[in-house]
């Protein structure tokens, strides 16, 4: 798997959520904040996002917009309306839309939103998440992005129409739209900023190589020496260009990286925790459990009987 293939799969928890609404008139909603990703996306018309800070931002039809943080925000008709915050039983994070709603009518006017959210842990958060904005806004025109607007007018189809194989075919759909929102954010942002952060380590191509090792390698006895043989570059060089591009030195990066594995793994599955430790690089279960509680403040055991307990209706 590469670097973002790993950020999505570490942190997602469960379904997308959403709903589909044809809006006219004056209206507008709160969203937020939640443990999760927001996301607009604006099928026909046109209305306002009204960010956590900052002026609001006129959308219309084919523009997608990607919240990473959760942030409470609004979407709304007037730009200089205060919208109320949705009860809960409206907030798309809350819960799974059909293929079609019954306020989403063909009409004219006002604006069509396939609106909702991918929830994460936020026990786990990947640092290339923490360093993205709070707002991603990502315009439709033409040639921008054709994946990405491939996708949402898959969305866009399949929402309108109720078609066999929705239930299926839709929560696909939303898992594309977050690779493909990633994948132009990094393409936008790597032109504006090509030499610093996340964005230049994951086009470095010594330093994404290093990455995809320690990914692909999880359990491998990585030294900064073998990383730096690996790609070409001294041990020295290597060492200050990954840290300054990822922001953790390389060892500590494989250690948030295995640990980070392991929550995964203790999340999804039932495997012994010495068949854990051993998966991400421990040699022994008491090493792990020491590593482990070190990094999220509850032994192994303890956390995955937290992830598996019945969790409470909302």
């Amino acid at each position: 798997m590469d670097v973002v293939s790993d950020v999505i799969a570490t942190m997602r928890v469960g379904r997308a959520k959403f709903t589909h609404s044809r809006r006219v008139g004056d209206w507008g909603n709160r969203f937020g904040p939640y443990p999760g990703a927001g996301f607009h996306i604006v099928l026909d018309g046109s209305c306002w996002l009204l960010p956590p800070d900052g002026a609001a931002l006129l959308l219309t039809a084919g523009d997608v917009v990607f919240l990473p943080h959760g942030a409470m925000h609004g979407v709304s008709s007037d730009p200089h309306q205060v919208p109320a915050l949705l009860p809960p039983e409206a907030d798309p994070e809350r819960r799974d839309g059909g293929a079609s709603d019954p306020r989403a009518e063909h009409g004219t006017g006002g604006a069509v939103l396939l609106c909702g959210a991918y929830r994460l842990d936020r026990g786990q958060v990947h640092p290339f998440l923490r360093a993205l904005p709070e707002v991603i806004h990502i315009p439709a025109g033409p040639g921008r992005h054709p994946a990405l607007r491939a996708a949402v007018d898959l969305l866009g189809a399949d929402v309108r129409d109720s078609r066999p194989g929705a239930d299926a075919a839709l929560p696909a759909l939303l898992d594309l739209l977050l690779v493909y929102v990633l994948r132009a954010w990094l393409d936008e942002e790597t032109s504006r900023s090509p030499s610093a952060g996340w964005c230049a380590a994951l086009t470095d191509p010594a330093i994404a190589a290093a990455l995809n090792h320690i990914h692909r390698h999880t359990a491998h006895p990585w030294t900064v020496q073998e990383l730096a043989h690996r790609v070409g570059m001294s041990r020295t060089v290597f060492a200050r260009r990954f840290t300054h591009l990822v922001g953790q030195a390389p060892m500590a990066y494989v250690t948030w990286w295995r640990l980070s594995t392991a929550a995964r793994i203790l999340r999804d599955g039932d495997d012994p925790l010495a068949a854990v430790a051993q998966q991400v690089g421990y040699t022994s279960e008491f090493a792990f459990a020491n590593a482990f509680k070190r990094a999220f403040g509850v032994a192994p055991g303890r956390f995955r009987r937290a992830q598996h307990a019945p969790q409470p209706v909302r």
